[in-house]
This record gives C-alpha cells, sequence and structure tokens, in this order.
C-alpha cells in the first residue's frame, strides 16, 4: 500500500478504537440491526462442524460468534485493525462459553495467514473502509482454499437507508462540509449492484450471485436512536465537532422534527437495506 493508504489505514484504526466504548454500550441494539445481513452470510458461506473460518473486520464479533458456535469441530479467526474492538469480541466469546475462537488484530490488505488456509470467509460490513479494496479481495482470495466460500455485505445506497440519511442529510443541509472523494472509505462506497461482485472476478472468485437483504434498526425512540448514532457513527461525530452550540441544536432540532414526522405514533423502526455477496474460490 501507499503512503496515503497507510494513512488512511491509520485514521480508520484509530477511529474504531475511539469508538468501541459506544460500540460496547450499543452492542445488543446493533447486533440485532444488523442479524439479518449475518444470518444471510452465514446461510451461504454454510459452515460446516469441522471448518476452519475467517471473519474479518469482526468488530464486536458477530457473525464470527454465531458461526463458532456451529463449528463445534472448528474453528474461528475472528480478525479487526482494532484492538479495542476485538477485546469486546473477546469479551463476549467468554459470555457465552465460546472456546473455539480466536482473535488476531490484521490489516485486511496483509493477512498474516499462509495460502488456502480457510474454508470459508465472512465479512460484514468491512468493504467500504478497506483503504485499498482490491486488494483486499486479493488477500481473502488467496487465504481461502480452492473451493472456499466468502460471503460479504456492503451497504445499499442512501435513498434506501434512513437510518444514515436523517443526521447525515440534515448535517449536510445545514453545513459546509468538503465532499471527500469518492474513493475514500465511507457508508455508501460500494452500493452500486454489482461493484463487489466485479471486484470478486477480478481476483478469480467464480459463482458469484448478490442479493438485497433488509434489516431494521429498533431504536424504539428518537432519543434512542441520536444518542446511539453519535455514540458510535464516527463521521457523524466529526461533523458535528466542527459545528458550534447553536448549529449542532438546530441540527438535533431537524433530525427530531424529521423522525416525528416519519414516526408520528413515536415509535422510531427504520428499514435498512444492503447487499450481500457470495462467491467460491
Amino acid at each position: 500500500m501507499d503512503q496515503e493508504l497507510e494513512q488512511i489505514r491509520d485514521q480508520q484504526k484509530e477511529s474504531w478504537n475511539r469508538f468501541s466504548p459506544g460500540w460496547k454500550k450499543w452492542d445488543d441494539l446493533m447486533m440485532d440491526f444488523l442479524k439479518p445481513m449475518g444470518d444471510e452470510i452465514i446461510s451461504l458461506i454454510k459452515p460446516g462442524t469441522d471448518d476452519y473460518i475467517l471473519d474479518i473486520a469482526s468488530g464486536t464479533g458477530e457473525p464470527a460468534l454465531t458461526i463458532a458456535s456451529m463449528v463445534k469441530g472448528g474453528k474461528v479467526v475472528a480478525t479487526d485493525i482494532s484492538e479495542d474492538m476485538l477485546a469486546i469480541t473477546s469479551e463476549n466469546a467468554e459470555k457465552q462459553g465460546i472456546d473455539n475462537l480466536e482473535t488476531k488484530v490484521s490489516d485486511v490488505c496483509a493477512l498474516p495467514f499462509a495460502d488456502h488456509t480457510f474454508d470459508a470467509i465472512s465479512c460484514r460490513f468491512g468493504f467500504m473502509f478497506f483503504p485499498d479494496m482490491l486488494l483486499a479481495a486479493k488477500e481473502m482470495a488467496r487465504v481461502l482454499k480452492p473451493g472456499g466460500r466468502i460471503a460479504t455485505s456492503v451497504w445499499n445506497g442512501p435513498e434506501k437507508n434512513f437510518w444514515v440519511t436523517a443526521i447525515m442529510g440534515t448535517i449536510n443541509k445545514n453545513m459546509d462540509l468538503p465532499v471527500p472523494p469518492p474513493s475514500s472509505p465511507g457508508m455508501f462506497r460500494c452500493a452500486k449492484a454489482g461493484f463487489i461482485s466485479d471486484l470478486f472476478a477480478q481476483v478469480g472468485l467464480k459463482n458469484r450471485t448478490e442479493k438485497e437483504v433488509t434489516g431494521k434498526l429498533n431504536a424504539q425512540t428518537t432519543d434512542v436512536y441520536w444518542n446511539m448514532m453519535t455514540e458510535v457513527a464516527a463521521p457523524f461525530v466529526a461533523a458535528l465537532s466542527k459545528a458550534d452550540d447553536a448549529m449542532k441544536k438546530k441540527i438535533k432540532t431537524e433530525v427530531y422534527d424529521l423522525l416525528a414526522q416519519k414516526y408520528p405514533d413515536g415509535n422510531v423502526v427504520i428499514d435498512s437495506n444492503a447487499l450481500v455477496i457470495y462467491a467460491e474460490k
């Protein structure tokens, strides 16, 4: 990786470490929200009882923990660039009595594993944050055994993910923020249909499929939504840090008004939409 991409990687690492307490605090709600995408990944890679499986961008541990509970005679290696996030994975594994899961801090663009090591790879919502997505895909293909399975999820477009745009759209409307280049890490960087599938094709993966999967962020109240999103989402926090108190108050008020219009009964359950992409080596 060149120096610019290494700098992006280091920024990602610092950011995920810094926000790990928020992810730990909201883990139950977030894992419920992301479960449909993890379930689809698991159903596609079909973990076998004795499989050796790699989970990339594991965060607080899913779907690695669920997979580990299925591969009783096998093992899961959960990897992430953030040691603080993986510490939460280890805690969750201990709480659940899972002893066949190992955590390893590693950069997806330089995986510390030999060629043809893993039966399958899962990666839930990691690709859009990787500095060099093609190099990441190459590394995943390299460590997969011949015939191995891989599945990943990425967010669909902003028009299908109000849970992001409710805040980010309001911030953008009120603040003149610089627009990051399309190639920089971001929530909707991989949203174009066929984007990840094309990456997989470039690294020699075959039998590719792509499917839309929907989920629901069951925040229930606007307070829970606002508090959670501003404690786990680095882009929101970074943007709001550039606003004075009056602007922060204005943005928060407008977000609350927006949710009140959309959910007049006060029950804030927000739809989401992702793409789950599968391939084989």
